[in-house]
């Protein structure tokens, strides 16, 4: 990646909010597959790092990270790290295909139709040849 791409990378990250936090517990496994799924959603995006708790430094964290998932490491300042991978549509396909095996699948919801006044009146009507007188009365101005 040259500079320039990265400068680029920069200024879009600089708007960015902190999608996922790392504290005291550091990286693990869960934390992986959750930053591998917003780079796949996302492509750019900020970490953030609690500078108190963390068992690394930032810089240190943010190689651990990018290694193991492919992404390129942007910027890191104080405790935010900014990390990059283009999105692969195969990659994500197989991932969706993984996950989609396992589950069973969603049972449609039913439809409920809203019935108005009016439609609630005629079939009162219908069951009920008196019902009839029930109707309010049109008062004209």
């Amino acid at each position: 990646m040259t500079s320039k791409e990265r400068a680029q990378l920069r200024a879009k990250a600089n708007v960015l909010e902190p999608v996922i936090q790392i504290g005291k517990d550091g990286i693990s496994d869960n934390l992986l597959t959750q930053i591998d799924d917003t780079l796949d959603a996302r492509e750019l995006i900020k970490i953030r790092v609690h500078l108190e708790t963390a068992p690394q430094t930032p810089k240190e964290l943010a190689q651990a990270i990018a290694y193991p998932l492919g992404a390129e490491i942007i910027q890191v300042i104080g405790g935010i790290i900014v990390l990059y991978r283009e999105a692969d549509k195969e990659r994500i396909a197989e991932k969706k295909k993984k996950r989609g095996s396992g589950k069973a699948k969603a049972v449609a919801k039913k439809k409920v139709k809203i019935k108005g006044k009016r439609q609630r009146q005629r079939e009162k009507e219908a069951k009920n040849p008196y019902a009839v007188y029930d109707r309010p009365k049109f008062r004209g101005r």
